[in-house]
């Protein structure tokens, strides 16, 4: 059993598909005051931040504490969450016809061990149909999503390649993070 020290469901959704037993409670960090034109070094300082709030309010001697974060990153630029619509047409029209790489920091700590990770998964996405881009910033499915891009949603059908792990792409690095537990 570890704790999931994020508010993500998508997160929560991950750690239950992969069989890993958590509960989920997190302290806030405020990303905002992170100065960073590197998506890595971002994501990186992110999660440490994350890290350092969350080990403050709930250790680790007890259970096991897991920290993520994830920066969405196109044509040069971090992108982040989107706060109104247009900023989300805006973020989308970036990643619409280019690669988009989707970066994601995660810290495990228990009593026995530390892992720190930073995977990226790369995707190279078609021209995104303006209809559908619509309907999707009208769903307000984007809202709270780094890059307001969804690879399991309405990015999916215009992923035209794909380098690395899609857990990674959706906030978590499952795949590391079960070998680690085993």
């Amino acid at each position: 059993m570890l704790r999931l020290c994020s508010s993500s469901q998508t997160r929560a959704s991950l750690l239950k598909e992969a069989g890993i037993d958590f509960i989920q409670e997190s302290v806030d960090f405020d990303e905002d005051s992170i100065v960073s034109q590197c998506p890595k070094n971002f994501v990186y300082q992110a999660t440490l931040g994350k890290y350092e709030a969350n080990i403050a309010a709930f250790g680790y001697k007890d259970m096991p504490l897991l920290v993520a974060d994830t920066v969405v990153t196109s044509q040069g630029h971090i992108l982040r969450k989107a706060r109104c619509k247009d900023e989300a047409r805006d973020i989308l029209m970036t990643q619409s016809g280019n690669i988009t790489s989707i970066i994601t920091c995660m810290i495990y700590q228990s009593s026995h061990a530390k892992i720190v990770d930073i995977s990226s998964t790369h995707y190279l996405f078609d021209n995104f149909n303006l209809d559908d881009l619509d309907e999707y910033i009208r769903s307000g499915e984007w809202r709270g999503k780094a890059g307001a891009c969804m690879v399991e949603g309405f990015c999916k059908k215009y992923i035209k390649e794909v380098k690395g792990f899609q857990s990674t792409a959706m906030g978590l690095n499952t795949n590391l993070l079960q070998r680690f537990l085993k």
